[in-house]
This record gives structure tokens, sequence and C-alpha cells, in this order.
């Protein structure tokens, strides 16, 4: 079955594996819970694919927009979706809150084949192409079904096919399958965390649902990317405990809260030795990842074992 229900919000149990087959001696995705299956023929494509994850507050988005602006000056098209309902993702990159696809889909009736891609797709800086899913209703549907809508429009709009890089930015913990959905398309996953026990304990879980994820999809974990952190030590002690790797690390600098005030990447705001070695981090990350980061094997704890891990009585 696939997401074509004719109620906008409806949402099968999943039982796919990679091209449309379980995996063989997998469990169900989503096994024990309701989730959206994904629809093999909504596979991206050629791109690379990131799926961003983090405790909400993190600068999840601050980080996307930052590394789609990278990517971008490495010469790559890119194609940033925000996957919240706040659709506050590609607010620097369009200088605006863009319409989301669920809004634009509401006002046809949720007839797609009536939309235009100008509808939903906004040209950010520097050529980085935006998009906002954005959610349902609050209390009702599942942001899955939101994502794969999505990435359904620009399948048939063929706006994928001359894309290199599609970044997801995904809201908040992830709490159950919906927000786990972009994991179905992602090549990688990574994860937004601060040196603090809250932003720990959502990567323990993030790093749980990649892993779930990964019996029956091709996503598999990137790395860590520390933000506001002036120090990594429980970022450091949590990943040598784990088995997994900081790839960038972002300090609590007051440029970078000011980018967001004025609408602006960091690549716009006005030149500080201190914004420059920021910029070249971004573009360190960005040629990494294009480069190809390989997977990591990560074992995710027991909450007890997070808290005496960090110190926590």
């Amino acid at each position: 079955m696939t997401m074509t229900a004719t109620v906008p919000f409806s949402v099968p149990v999943s039982q796919i594996g990679r091209g449309g087959r379980p995996a063989p001696g997998s469990r169900p995705d989503g096994e024990g819970s309701v989730q959206v299956q994904l629809d093999p023929s909504l596979k991206i494509g050629t791109a690379k694919v990131f799926a961003v994850y983090g405790k909400g507050g993190i600068g999840k988005s601050t980080t996307s927009s930052n590394l789609s602006a990278a990517f971008s000056k490495l010469g790559k098209r890119v194609l940033q979706i925000g996957c919240d309902p706040k659709h506050d993702s590609t607010f620097t990159l369009t200088k605006k809150m863009l319409p989301t696809v669920i809004d634009v889909l509401e006002t046809v009736d949720f007839h797609a084949e009536e939309l235009r891609p100008e509808d939903f797709v906004f040209e950010g800086y520097n050529g980085v192409m935006c998009v906002e899913a954005g959610g349902p209703p609050a209390g009702t549907g599942c942001g899955g079904y939101v994502v794969g809508q999505t990435v359904k429009l620009l399948k048939e709009h063929h706006l994928l096919e001359d894309t290199d890089v599609v970044i997801f930015d995904v809201l908040g913990d992830v709490v159950c399958g919906g927000f786990a959905a972009p994991l179905q398309h992602a090549d990688r996953a990574l994860i937004v965390t601060a040196n603090d026990f809250d932003s720990i304990f959502a990567m323990n879980r993030i790093v749980q649902a990649i892993g779930a994820k990964a019996k029956n999809y091709n996503v598999r974990l990137g790395g860590v990317i520390a933000n506001r952190s002036a120090a990594t030590d429980q970022i450091d002690k949590f990943n040598d405990r784990i088995g997994l790797q900081t790839m960038a690390r972002f300090p609590d600098l007051d440029v970078i809260r000011r980018s967001r005030l004025k609408k602006s990447t960091l690549f716009e705001m006005e030149y500080s030795p201190e914004l420059e070695s920021v910029q070249q981090e971004y573009l360190r990350l960005a040629a990494k990842l294009w480069a190809g980061v390989e997977p990591l094997s990560a074992t995710p704890l027991k909450d007890r074992d997070i808290f005496d891990l960090l110190g926590f009585d």
C-alpha cells in the first residue's frame, strides 16, 4: 500500500524494505507502531541526501542552512527541505517565511496535479532551492505523510533530477516513526548536539532511530556536529562510549545569533576573523560530506547508563 490515502493524513503500517521489499531477516519497519511506508517510486535518485537531527532548539535550522550555503559555495546544486510545522528552516536562505507544501496542497483540496513548482519551491541564497514541508494540524496525522507528499511532488515535477545535494532539516527529538521518515530517504544522518545532558540524551534516541531505520533502508550514521559548545568534554565522553565521532564544532558566537536576526546566512555577514573561522568550518564540513564519510556503527545506551556516564545521581 502506498501513500495515496483519500483522507489527507491517514497512515498505513510500513512493511517495506530497500527497493520495496522486506529486508531478509529484518523486522518490518515500524513493527509495533503505525508508520508511513516508503513508496519505492519515491526514491530521490542520484543526489547525496543528508538528514539533520538533534534536540529541539539546538540550532538545526541554522546549521542546515549554513551547510546548504557551504555546499552551494562548492558549486553544488542544493535543495533544503524543512520538516517542521514551524516552517522556518529556510528563513535565512530566502529572507522570508515560505508557504508549506501542506498549506499549498490544502488550497487545491489536495489535488497535487494542480500545483506548479513555483507554488512550493523557492530560490534562496546562492541558488539554494528551498522547500518547507510543514506538518499536519496539531494533534492529528503524521509528519511522515508530509515528508512523503513533499518528495512525491518534487519527483513529479522532476525537481530532483538536477540536484546534487538534498538536506532534510527535521524537527526536534525523534519520538515516533513519522519524525523518522526522512531517514528513509537519506544516505547519511547527521546529529547536531550541544555539550549538555539533554542534548546528548536526545542524541542517544536519534542513534536508536537511525539504527532501526538502517535495518530496512540505506541510511547510516554520518557523525556529530557540536553546536553552541565552547567545550566538548561531555560529547566526547558519550561519543567514545558508543562509537560516534564529531565532524565539526561551532562555538556559541554572537555573530551566529545575529545572522538569524538579520535573516542571513553566515556567508552574508560582515567580515570578522571569528566569522571567517566559522565559514571555513562549514566549507570544510561540506567538502568532507561531499567526498563521502564512512558510516559509523554506534551502540546506543540505556537511559540509566547515560545518567551514570555523565555523572548524574
